[in-house]
C-alpha cells in the first residue's frame, strides 16, 4: 500500500467490517429499520452524535470515528434527506475519473488536521473501488442511510480532524 504523509494515492486493507470493494459484509450492513440484516441488532439511534452539519436539504450526521491496530480510521454515519426528491451521492463521490466508477458514493470524503496541514482520502482497493459506502438506489425524500468510509489513520498525537464531503461543511470530528 503506497501512502505519502499528506495524501493517499491509493490503498487497499480490510476492517472486520469490510468485505470486497469496501462494501460493509452482511453483518455490518444496516436495513435502515435499526437491524443488521442478518438480524442482529444494530447500533441504536441514540449513538453519540460526533459531528452534525447541514446543506441544501441534506443533514450528515457522523457518530464513529475509529481507530484500529492495522493503521486505519474508520468513520461512519448517517445521511438524511430532507429535500423533495431522491438523492443519489453524486456530488460526493469525488473528482477524480477513477473515483466517478464508484457512483453515488461518500468517496470523495476527505479528513483534514488542520494543525498539521494535512489531508486524508478514502482508501481505495487496487481496482479503484472506494473502501466506503455506495447510495446504490439513492436515498429517497425524509429517508436516512447509514455510511462509511476508511481513512489512513492520522498519527496518534492527532486528536481532531475536520470531516467533509461534497458542498457539506466541515465537520469537526474528535477521534477515538
Amino acid at each position: 500500500m503506497a501512502i505519502s504523509s499528506s495524501l493517499v494515492i491509493s490503498g487497499c486493507g480490510s476492517s472486520d467490517d469490510a468485505g470486497e470493494g469496501g462494501k460493509p459484509t452482511a453483518s455490518a450492513q444496516k436495513d435502515g429499520k435499526g437491524e443488521s440484516r442478518d438480524g442482529t441488532p444494530a447500533a441504536s439511534a441514540a449513538d453519540e452524535v460526533l459531528a452534525e452539519v447541514s446543506s441544501a436539504g441534506l443533514t450528515l450526521t457522523v457518530t464513529s470515528a475509529q481507530r484500529d491496530s492495522a493503521g486505519f480510521l474508520t468513520v461512519s454515519g448517517n445521511v438524511r434527506n430532507g429535500t423533495d426528491g431522491l438523492w443519489t451521492g453524486g456530488d460526493w463521490l469525488g473528482d477524480e475519473r477513477e473515483l466517478r466508477r464508484n457512483g453515488g458514493s461518500i468517496a470523495g470524503a476527505s479528513l483534514i488536521d488542520k494543525n498539521s496541514k494535512k489531508k486524508y482520502l478514502v482508501l481505495r482497493d487496487t481496482s479503484g473501488r472506494c473502501l466506503c459506502t455506495k447510495f446504490e438506489g439513492g436515498v429517497r425524500s425524509g429517508d436516512s442511510a447509514d455510511w462509511f468510509a476508511q481513512f489512513p489513520a492520522p498519527p496518534n498525537d492527532v486528536g481532531e480532524v475536520d470531516f467533509q464531503v461534497g458542498n457539506m461543511p466541515p465537520a469537526p470530528v474528535k477521534l477515538s
